[in-house]
């Protein structure tokens, strides 16, 4: 069975919550299989019907993939919409992953190709882009010289498809708002980590689907829960519980990374600072993930409205500005983060860069500094 996460009839009449469940009955409810309705996922090899100057100019971007400054809007045109398989598959051969672990190409690419047909491109933020955004963060991680010689192919291999599939089949709604319609993925993970632990069972439905890792010996299957644990790690109500430990950590300096269950630590709270690294992203990149992901938060506004549910936080666009979420989510969730990041990195190069982009969006988003731009601008 497949499910998906689809949004339908969004005109039907405000009443019952029957109307309620109807509207967000999932994609994957009752779906078939790809492979028995023989869908083949688009993949790189739909490239060739891009025009050569945007091939060339996608494979110029890719060789500078490391670099902080990495646009992936533009990314994701050049590749016609598949910049999480094009960027993975680059990714997986940079680190050698497809000889290490055997991988069968074909796999692979129907595998990518299912993960980036299961975002939705009709949600603003929590699509196939975000996840390749925070795959290209993860990968400038993962080099970071405090951590790129201790990591085994495993780590690496997990930290990248964590990244890639942390948010797959995302329903642009929060988990409370899953909660409150008694949606049955809410009563299936019992109200907790609803929507990280939906991410992970679809991947783990997927790899198996795609036998991509079937042809590894029995000791290498508990990846499927090493994965789970680091997409799980994501879900920001645990927020602090990660933070805390990580501040433990590095105030007794007693990380030991040649141990596995430290740097699968360290992996949880890289793609956790991977998840969130939009505010330290030049400005330009930033306040486009800012104004979708707020867009995101007012549909959902909208649509517990429109059923007279109680308007969320920072989903009221009447009461919920941009700037005031953005400087909210900084200061209390980015900025926290980053900084015990930066005293792990002690510090690198890239978190200095990082920091001084998250200082001077935080001012930009401030009220003094937008009423300049308003003043200077329009």
């Amino acid at each position: 069975m497949k499910f998906r996460i689809t949004f339908i009839n969004w005109h039907v009449e405000a009443g019952t919550r029957r109307k309620m469940k109807r509207l967000l009955s999932f994609q994957r409810y009752c779906h078939a299989s790809r492979l028995l309705r023989g869908l083949v996922p688009h993949t790189p090899g739909s490239l060739h019907l891009l025009d050569d100057d945007y091939l060339g100019q996608a494979a110029h971007m890719l060789s500078k993939v490391g670099k902080w400054n990495f646009d992936i809007f533009l990314f994701d045109r050049l590749t016609n919409g598949n910049s999480l398989v094009t960027l993975m598959c680059h990714l997986f051969n940079v680190y050698g992953l497809v000889h290490h672990f055997q991988l069968d190409m074909v796999k692979l690419h129907r595998f990518l190709g299912m993960v980036q047909e299961d975002y939705h491109s009709q949600n603003p933020y929590h699509n196939a882009v975000h996840a390749a955004d925070v795959t290209q963060a993860m990968y400038c991680y993962l080099k970071e010289p405090k951590l790129a010689e201790q990591l085994s192919p495993l780590d690496v291999f997990l930290g990248l498809m964590a990244a890639a599939t942390h948010d797959v089949d995302h329903p642009g709604v929060n988990q409370p708002f899953l909660i409150k319609t008694r949606h049955h993925l809410a009563s299936l993970y019992q109200n907790t980590s609803v929507l990280e632990s939906h991410h992970w069972r679809s991947t783990v439905g997927m790899l198996r689907e795609s036998r991509l890792l079937s042809h590894l010996p029995a000791d290498m299957q508990d990846m499927e829960q090493q994965l789970g644990s680091l997409i799980l790690a994501t879900d920001i109500s645990r927020q602090n519980e990660f933070l805390s430990t990580f501040r433990e950590h590095l105030d007794n300096q007693d990380l030991d990374l040649q141990l596995a269950s430290h740097r699968h630590f360290i992996l949880q709270i890289a793609l956790k600072c991977a998840d969130v690294c939009n505010p330290c992203r030049f400005w330009e990149l930033s306040k486009q993930w800012s104004e979708r992901v707020c867009e995101e938060f007012y549909r959902q506004g909208d649509l517990e409205r429109k059923f007279d549910f109680e308007i969320s936080p920072q989903c009221n666009q009447q009461a919920d500005s941009v700037p005031a979420i953005q400087i909210g989510f900084i200061s209390y969730i980015v900025e926290p983060l980053f900084e015990e990041w930066l005293r792990f990195t002690e510090p690198s190069p890239l978190s200095q860069n990082m920091m001084g982009h998250l200082y001077k969006n935080k001012a930009r988003w401030s009220p003094e500094s937008r009423r300049g731009i308003s003043e200077d601008k329009f």
